[in-house]
């Protein structure tokens, strides 16, 4: 996809301020939207749809074609209010950041999926939408019901960069009574490495899936776990375990490029079973680019429900 990047990873490692990147991020989707009924995209994105044969080339919007390389249509109206649910694993695994990098300064998968989840709060009360957020780990459960205005933004974004990151992902159990508070006609978005040995992320996400509630997975990953661009001798510790292995690059290489196939695979059968759609985010790529990758798989959510 090419498009213009508006802050690059090791930016934002360097500015720290998730108001202000948030707030550049979004209004790079808000700009050239003035002419549209209500104006904002919101995580809702209702005033686009993708392009189908047989609509009117005079509604394809050609800014957001020029930075996306896709065709999208302007929709008239939106359909109705949406209440957006953010979800951030904030267990000890998600504190990984790429070693393998030629960049000085990277962020955590942790630290990507807040400034990520800000930007989508960001849309999300510019289109009026009302905007929970859910902070997940045994060791602290963080929890703002879902408001809007713009007082409430700024609870939100400031919770959001209080929220810290440890322990493991918690039972489901203990977090019943939050995930009886997601209503109706709602999108929630859940961002996590999906690193949970005993299953409880998928088993709470099931319990939102409804015919009126979309669910978006978010997985983040990096650069050395897709590449595994590692050599000689090295030592892999388990973030939340640390439990720890010395093993030779080049002999596992292999085989562990084939057990992340199988690792990635079973968690999209696992999702497409529930009809949750799946963005794979690399935190070593530009911020702007996961955005629009979640922009496109919203739109499939709404052809299908």
């Amino acid at each position: 996809m090419s498009m213009h990047r508006f802050i690059d990873p090791i930016t934002l490692a360097r500015v720290k301020d998730l108001p202000l990147v948030a707030k550049t991020v979004a209004q790079g989707f808000l700009h050239g939207m003035h002419d549209s009924t209500q104006k904002g995209t919101g995580v809702e994105f209702s005033q686009f749809r993708a392009y189908e044969p047989g609509d009117p080339p005079a509604r394809i919007d050609w800014k957001l074609f020029a930075r996306s390389d896709k065709y999208f249509v302007r929709e008239a109206e939106r359909e109705s209010d949406t209440n957006v649910w953010l979800l951030l694993d904030a267990s000890q695994s998600m504190l990984y950041a790429s070693q393998h990098t030629e960049k000085a300064t990277s962020l955590t998968k942790f630290e990507y999926g807040r400034y990520l989840l800000a930007t989508f709060a960001y849309l999300a009360q510019h289109q009026g939408d009302a905007v929970g957020l859910f902070g997940l780990s045994s060791n602290q459960l963080d929890f703002l019901p879902a408001l809007s205005g713009q007082r409430h933004l700024q609870k939100l974004m400031l919770q959001l960069a209080r929220m810290q990151s440890g322990g493991v992902f918690p039972q489901v159990q203990t977090v019943q009574a939050q995930i009886s508070k997601v209503r109706s006609h709602g999108l929630v978005i859940v961002v996590s490495d999906f690193y949970q040995n005993n299953g409880e992320i998928i088993e709470l996400i099931s319990q939102l899936v409804n015919h009126k509630t979309d669910v978006i997975a978010v997985q983040l990953e990096s650069n050395d776990e897709i590449e595994f661009s590692y050599k000689g001798q090295i030592q892999f510790e388990d973030l939340e375990t640390h439990a720890r292995v010395l093993v030779s690059a080049k002999d596992a290489k292999d085989r562990y490029l084939e057990a992340r196939s199988q690792f990635n695979q079973r968690l999209s059968d696992d999702l497409d079973q529930l009809k949750i759609s799946l963005v794979r985010a690399n935190i070593d790529q530009p911020l702007d680019q996961t955005v629009f990758d979640f922009l496109t798989a919203r739109q499939r959510v709404r052809r299908v429900y």
